[in-house]
């Protein structure tokens, strides 16, 4: 079976061999962050429709888990929110059904939370990794770019009803962006918003590849580390080696670099060129880059990423 709506499985910073399940089209979301490593946003929605077939999504999962593949998470994430899926209940409630052994992750960025249905759909996941990047409203319109009608206040007050209700883990992170959420201000109002949603932990984290707006810069180590004790947390680390990535990902790895090797190419290029999702591709770069062997460069058509 051809998979249309997984990706992976290969090694993440927050989650170890992870399976990616992405629910919704590039670039699909609530948010168009500054930030953003998959890209603009193209459809700044908080509709909750079913923009994939479900049945599809659940039939792809059952056929590859049946093979009790390796992994540490069924998790998902990708092109954009997963909760704007009106079935990602139903698809959890599949996986922890039918292949118990394995858990369930949903990064999310928080801002349909406020929803009972969307954290009702959430439950039964075993970790949820929501995000929160910023408290006062000036700055979290000028960093999340929201759709319209979303505030900081009603997404901060979603995050305490859902870590109320949910008896999982969840794993606040903080994405910090230089000279819009570092300052001590502003990371004061964060370290309560931290104290109110009462998270198992906070996980600060900054850019690592070109964001969607080249004047985003990456955070220092420093700046990272006091935010981070400042809020009670850590700073998210590098990924796993590639050494942990089974074959099949080995195989796309080296496929993509020869790629580069011939040619610098996008992310859009090389999804073009290999039939993986965007969203696939960018995690297979991101290894790629944590060994070295690529580096991104901003040229007029857009990031291209070169071979070293």
């Amino acid at each position: 079976m051809p998979y249309r709506h997984l990706f992976g499985p290969v090694p993440s910073r927050r989650l170890g061999i992870s399976l990616g399940v992405d629910l919704v089209p590039q670039k699909t979301c609530t948010y168009n962050c500054v930030y953003c490593e998959c890209g603009k946003t193209t459809d700044l929605t908080c509709e909750r429709r079913e923009y994939v077939p479900t049945g599809r999504v659940i039939a792809e999962l059952d056929a590859y888990l049946a093979t009790a593949p390796d992994l540490d998470y069924v998790t998902f994430a990708g092109s954009g929110e997963p909760t704007l899926h009106s079935g990602i209940g139903e698809i959890i409630a599949f996986v922890k059904d039918r292949y118990p052994r394995y858990r369930v992750a949903v990064l999310t960025g928080s801002a349909l939370l406020p929803d009972p249905a969307v954290r009702a759909a959430l439950m039964r996941a075993d970790l949820v990794v929501p995000s929160l990047d910023a408290v006062s409203e000036e700055v979290f319109q000028a960093l999340n770019r929201p759709h319209q009608g979303l505030t900081a206040g009603r997404v901060l007050a979603g995050l305490i009803a859902f870590v109320r209700e949910y008896p999982g883990e969840v794993r606040l992170e903080v994405f910090i962006v230089p000279g819009i959420n570092d300052t001590d201000e502003e990371v004061r109002r964060l370290r309560d918003a931290v104290a109110a949603i009462n998270p198992d932990r906070v996980q600060v984290n900054t850019l690592d590849r070109p964001g969607t707006d080249i004047r985003v810069r990456a955070a220092s180590p420093r700046t990272l580390e006091r935010v981070a004790g400042m809020l009670g947390g850590e700073v998210i680390g590098a990924a796993p080696d590639e050494s942990a990535m089974v074959p099949e990902a080995r195989e796309v790895t080296d496929t993509l670099l020869a790629t580069l090797r011939r040619r610098p190419s996008t992310v859009a290029d090389l999804a073009r060129t290999s039939g993986l999702r965007p969203a696939e591709v960018t995690k297979y770069l991101r290894v790629l880059e944590e060994k070295g062997v690529v580096k991104p460069v901003r040229e007029k058509r857009g990031v291209f990423y070169r071979a070293t």
